[in-house]
């Protein structure tokens, strides 16, 4: 497997090289039980969320699970782009395992388990009300309980401030008022995604500030959970070309070496995750290398693992899918809540069955408003993404295809018009203000009538651009388009995926099966 990686930060001889996951899992929080690392991210829209990824050394990491299945608002039946599950923190506590969440238009939410392999808690509503983000649960050794968490400005009119809430020791509810134990506004503006942790009588919060682009990484210190907090800042861009290095956890290896995961924000790419040795001197930390006077460290580029971790196989999370064990791999997320008649793996056994239906139940809706897009991350800076398909099962106005989906989106796709199938090439346009789909070109396509098989191509560049391709025997492309750029959108970065949707809403039963989707460089 190591052979065939898209990204490789393990580099098989001792060290490792930033980042380790060349994937956009924004806001990461990471803790260890035992010997076992367990790391969970943003993931706002998508269903399912909050993904559970695990690794041995803290380098090498695959996906395991999710902790949400889906979004308990209605808002999330379609997709909310930007909102949803914001910022988590990860805690293991009790023999259970805990994630905390702010969703800043609903609340700080809860759920919980003893396995975070197996099945999670339903979200429980800890806080309601907009604009509160970003919580971290902390379980003093007094037997009290808190959430530290940052604010929304866009929802609460302010950020830059860091709030405390006392909470019931079982984590379901707040106990008490709101309380503001830090302003950054002078000092550490846009302040947020605090972490909270107890070292020799200290209490540290590791929090972002400065934004995700430029910003850098500051800790604040108190003998008191409620303040006064002393700050530092211990660890901004330096002389590297990691941008932005901030918002992430803490964590040690099982020889108690400590290391810090952490995003950079990457634009199209999303906010990828880097790895940080963390150091202390006069009970401060200093996160990566090359301390200054003011001992503010910077990222690495390579470095050697983590200790105290066994050797592993080189791993990442995987991304192709040949749907030979009955379920979807789990790099997949739709971008709103799943509902019954999207797809099947049983239908036809080894193939992915889309449903080509219009959630939205409006005629002529557009992609970007339907929830049944499946997506994936952008795993590597260069990849293609190929698609096998059998689109005989396709009815009149039912469409089909790959999609380049970021801040605009773009798409080749197949639709079946008066018994015949076209090749449409769409892009988004914004025009008065609203988002709206134009096809660039159409073209007939001429298959067999009793082998429509087709393969279709996404080609990502290092650039941020892409272009899109189809083959009829899976070797020649017979149409190429030009050059698209998706953009980021808001908060993440660009995705990838494939689509079934009908046009026109006729209530008819048509299908597509996908055969594989394969990820190759």
């Amino acid at each position: 497997m190591a052979e065939n990686l898209l990204w490789k930060a393990d580099l098989g001889n001792g060290k490792y090289r930033n980042p380790i996951l060349f994937t956009d899992y924004s806001d990461p929080d990471v803790i260890r039980v035992e010997d076992t690392f367990y790391m969970t991210a943003s993931s706002f829209n998508c269903v399912p969320g909050l993904p559970i990824l695990v690794s041995k050394d803290l380098v090498n990491w695959e996906i395991k699970n999710y902790a949400v299945k889906e979004l308990p608002f209605d808002t999330y039946n379609q997709p909310a782009y930007g909102k949803g599950i914001w910022a988590p923190s990860i805690r293991y506590h009790n023999n259970m395992f805990w994630i905390f969440v702010g969703m800043p238009d609903e609340g700080i939410f809860m759920t919980s388990t003893k396995d975070p392999l197996g099945e999670w808690s339903s979200l429980t509503c800890v806080w309601s009300g907009k604009g509160f983000i970003d919580p971290c649960p902390f379980w003093d050794d007094d037997g009290k309980a808190y959430i530290i968490h940052g604010y929304a400005k866009s929802r609460i009119g302010f950020n830059s401030k860091l709030g405390i809430f006392p909470m019931s020791m079982d984590g379901t509810i707040c106990l008490g008022e709101d309380i503001i134990i830090f302003d950054g506004t002078i000092t550490q503006p846009t302040i947020e995604g605090p972490k909270v942790y107890k070292r020799e009588g200290y209490y540290y919060i590791f929090a972002p500030a400065g934004g995700v682009e430029d910003g850098w990484q500051t800790v604040l210190r108190s003998t008191h959970i409620l303040g006064p907090y002393e700050e530092k800042i211990v660890m901004h861009q330096g002389s590297t070309n990691i941008n932005g290095p901030h918002q992430g956890g803490l964590v040690d290896t099982p020889s108690h070496e400590e290391w810090f995961i952490h995003f950079q924000d990457k634009g199209v790419y999303g906010r990828i995750v880097h790895l940080q040795p963390v150091t202390w001197e006069n009970h401060w930390p200093i996160i990566g290398v090359n301390p200054n006077e003011e001992g503010v460290g910077e990222p690495v580029l390579k470095y050697r693992k983590p200790s105290g971790c066994p050797d592993v196989m080189p791993t990442e999370p995987e991304s192709s899918d040949y749907f030979s064990n009955g379920r979807l791999g789990l790099s997949w997320q739709w971008i709103g809540n799943v509902k019954e008649g999207f797809y099947s793996t049983s239908e036809r056994p080894g193939h992915l069955r889309l449903f080509p239906i219009n959630p939205t139940k409006k005629p002529n809706e557009i992609l970007w408003n339907c929830a049944n897009i499946l997506t994936q991350k952008i795993p590597v800076p260069e990849f293609i993404m190929e698609v096998k398909m059998d689109v005989f099962g396709l009815e009149e106005g039912q469409k089909t295809g790959v999609i380049a989906l970021g801040g605009k989106y773009a798409y080749l796709g197949i639709k079946k018009i008066k018994e015949e199938l076209y090749l449409q090439y769409v892009m988004s346009k914004v025009i008065d203000g609203v988002l709206q789909e134009e096809v660039q070109w159409e073209k007939h396509l001429n298959v067999k009538d009793n082998e429509k098989i087709v393969w279709l191509q996404i080609q990502f560049y290092d650039t941020g651009e892409c272009k899109f391709s189809i083959s009829l025997d899976g070797e020649e492309d017979e149409v190429v388009t030009e050059y698209f750029s998706p953009e980021k959108a808001m908060w993440v970065g660009a995705k990838v995926g494939i689509f079934a949707i009908d046009e026109e809403v006729p209530g008819a039963k048509g299908y597509v099966d996908i055969e594989y989707v394969e990820f190759k460089k």
